[in-house]
């Protein structure tokens, strides 16, 4: 059976979603941040980078989370949460899951963590990754609007969306977050509407405003 190792509303929160769209029986595994749990020599074997989440499917054992969503979209190509490989569209998903990983959820984590590079200028590297954000978002709004949506690549749902959905979730505290935006507003509805959404958030225990 897959496993996946999470905690609620990190980065495993976009797997647990794909989890659930697949509906294939799998099992969560709670890495306790709160003890430092992904920092302990039996985690490190599994990521030996201490972060979370991993998965481990049969032999394999993948951590990334952006990776693990297109695993599980590979394994499961029935449900269509990847165009085919070789399209144009599977292009285009490649393109917004790298601007998701490598530019918007960097910025967000010096955002929860600024204390990481910062020290004792934390206030400031937080405040100014907040201000970096705001184009960002601005950036997946318009995509939207030039498109028509609903979704990341116009007509299709796929796992493009799962991961964008938990980038805006991570903006709620923000003074102007994702959900502010019309089009980022109607996405975030329509994805918190979906059955394996709902789901994953109630087995998380992650209390509402969802994004």
């Amino acid at each position: 059976m897959i496993q996946l190792y999470y905690y609620p509303s990190n980065a495993s929160l976009a797997p647990h979603i794909v989890l659930e769209e697949i509906g294939a029986p799998y099992k969560l595994v709670l890495v306790d941040r709160e003890v430092q749990a992904h920092k302990q020599p039996e985690y490190l074997q599994l990521n030996p980078a201490g972060l979370i989440p991993v998965l481990i499917d049969g032999d394999l054992v993948l951590s990334e989370a952006a990776a693990i969503c297109l695993h599980l979209a590979d394994q499961h190509l029935a449900l269509h949460l990847a165009p085919p490989v070789g399209s144009a569209a599977r292009g285009h998903l490649y393109r917004w899951l790298m601007y998701l990983t490598n530019t918007v959820q960097a910025e967000l984590i010096h955002y929860y963590y600024p204390d990481r590079i910062g020290g004792p200028h934390a206030a400031f590297i937080q405040a100014s990754a907040e201000d970096r954000v705001m184009p960002m978002l601005d950036i997946l709004d318009a995509h939207f609007e030039k498109t028509g949506g609903p979704w990341i690549l116009g007509t299709d749902y796929s796992i493009a969306d799962v991961y964008l959905f938990m980038m805006c979730r991570w903006t709620r505290h923000m003074a102007n977050p994702a959900r502010n935006r019309p089009h980022l507003a109607q996405f975030l509805s329509m994805m918190a509407a979906r059955p394996a959404v709902i789901r994953a958030h109630e087995q998380e225990k992650l209390m509402m405003p969802w994004y």
